[in-house]
């Protein structure tokens, strides 16, 4: 049983081979038939030019001879055609006159009906009086018969003329002989030319393979070779493209993990060295213990927002995110609840938060992701707000998304600083933002994990202002 080509070569190959096969053994069947009817009409032309010729003979024999009989007897006695069999038949089916049979196809001791019935005679039509061709199968070979009418002296009859067909026969095989040889040459030529052709074509596709096989997470900086064409050029700039994304993808990854080590590291740390001092001696007095044991718990609190920033990140970094808990939600109502989570730190830092400008705002969501970004957002603007500062929030609505701004009077981003504060684990200075040293101040997720909220939603998050009193964080979804 044939099998399908496993190898894109080999499919090529064969299709290439199939297409050009079809046409060439249409063409030859066609021009095979074509010489054959051409043979054939050039033999029924010979045939009736003779018996044409013949007739003309006859009727000029009749002036001379005394009788109709006489002269068609005189007539196939003198006019005679190479490899052509002539016989004259009357209105009575009977043979009048003829030239001898071919030994191959005469049958002994038979008279001259009997024999020509035999031969032809049973083929030929009932009215043989009439003009007609067929083809009648000999002893010997084949032959083709033509009958042409005749008149003599208002008498009706016909003229037969025989022609083997074996010259024509022969010919026709010597050309089956000749496309049976040149046809599977010509195949065997297609086949390889194809299989040249679909090697030649695939030597990029192969070294593309060859190099995407060598390329592991230790090299992605290597590319593919772009060569071969438009369209495996065009394959290999997008592999190329996609390289580069797994190459970035795999940088921030190891950054990542690098700074999230970096600071699990700070609060591990200090936990296990405060329990060592407390544990080295004895007894200690109680204030010792409850200072001890403020440190660890300040550095519990850091690393449980860690551990919770990480998580979060995790989240929302994942395949489809929110799309199991897209809902029909309304920011204005999230910004309310955010705004009364924040209210403890905000009293705790003396700034007051307000929501200046609010619209009906319908969004699809996921409502614990989109609390998280707003409670961030908040959590940043007090926590850069100076003591007795004001927070607002500004909602609005255009061209079909919703913007929501968070104002607070802090001191302001520098410009080269407004993208780079929304990477993951960045914290300007203490004297850009005046950030201290206190668990609350965070690890420089919070921002990060807001803008990929805000993407996975098909939002954004932009610093849209920033000057010394005036920092404006905007957000903008797409409405419902």
């Amino acid at each position: 049983m044939l099998r399908w080509p496993a190898t894109l070569r080999w499919r090529l190959t064969v299709w290439y081979t199939a297409l050009l096969a079809l046409p060439l053994i249409v063409l030859a069947i066609g021009f095979y038939g074509l010489f054959a009817r051409t043979l054939a009409s050039h033999t029924d032309r010979f045939i009736d030019d003779a018996l044409t010729a013949f007739s003309r003979e006859l009727v000029a024999e009749r002036r001379a001879a005394l009788s109709a009989e006489r002269a068609i007897h005189t007539t196939v006695e003198e006019v005679r055609f190479r490899d052509l069999h002539v016989a004259v038949l009357d209105s009575g089916n009977r043979v009048v006159a003829m030239t001898p049979i071919p030994a191959s196809e005469s049958n002994g001791g038979a008279t001259e009906q009997t024999a020509f019935d035999r031969w032809i005679g049973h083929a030929l039509p009932h009215a043989r009086l009439r003009t007609a061709a067929v083809d009648v199968d000999g002893r010997s070979g084949h032959f083709r018969v033509l009958v042409v009418p005749v008149s003599l002296d208002g008498e009706a009859f016909g003229l037969t003329g025989t022609y083997s067909t074996a010259d024509t026969e022969a010919i026709l095989a010597r050309m089956r002989n000749v496309l049976g040889i040149i046809l599977p040459l010509l195949l065997v030529c297609a086949a390889g030319g194809g299989y040249f052709m679909a090697t030649r074509s695939l030597a990029p596709l192969a070294a593309m393979t060859a190099r995407a096989a060598d390329i592991t997470a230790t090299n992605l900086r290597e590319r593919l070779p772009v060569s071969g064409g438009e369209e495996l050029a065009g394959l290999a700039l997008v592999i190329n493209e996609l390289l580069g994304r797994l190459e970035n993808s795999f940088t921030r990854q190891r950054r990542f993990m690098a700074d999230a080590s970096h600071e699990l590291r700070t609060p591990t740390a200090i936990l296990r060295t405060e329990a060592d001092v407390t544990l080295a001696q004895a007894h200690r007095a109680e204030g010792e213990y409850r200072a001890s044991l403020t440190v660890i718990r300040d550095a519990a609190q850091r690393l449980t927002r860690i551990v919770e920033d990480l998580f979060a990140l995790a989240r929302v970094d994942a395949e489809n995110v929110g799309a199991a808990r897209r809902e029909r939600l309304y920011l204005e109502e999230l910004v309310d609840d955010s705004i009364r989570l924040a209210r403890p730190l905000a009293d705790a830092h003396r700034v007051h938060v307000s929501v200046a400008e609010a619209v009906e705002a319908p969004v699809d969501g996921d409502a614990d992701l989109l609390g998280r970004l707003m409670l961030n957002l908040l959590d940043n603007a007090i926590k850069h707000s100076p003591d007795g500062g004001l927070v607002q929030v500004l909602m609005k609505r255009s061209n079909g998304a919703i913007d929501v701004g968070i104002v607070d009077q802090g001191q302001g981003i520098p410009e080269c600083e407004r993208d780079r504060i929304f990477e993951r684990f960045v914290r300007l200075s203490d004297t850009t933002r005046g950030l201290g040293d206190s668990p609350e101040d965070g690890v420089g997720l919070g921002l990060a994990i807001a803008r990929r909220i805000a993407e996975a939603h098909g939002g954004s998050l932009v610093v849209a202002e920033s000057r010394p009193g005036h920092t404006e964080f905007r957000l903008t979804l797409p409405a419902a």
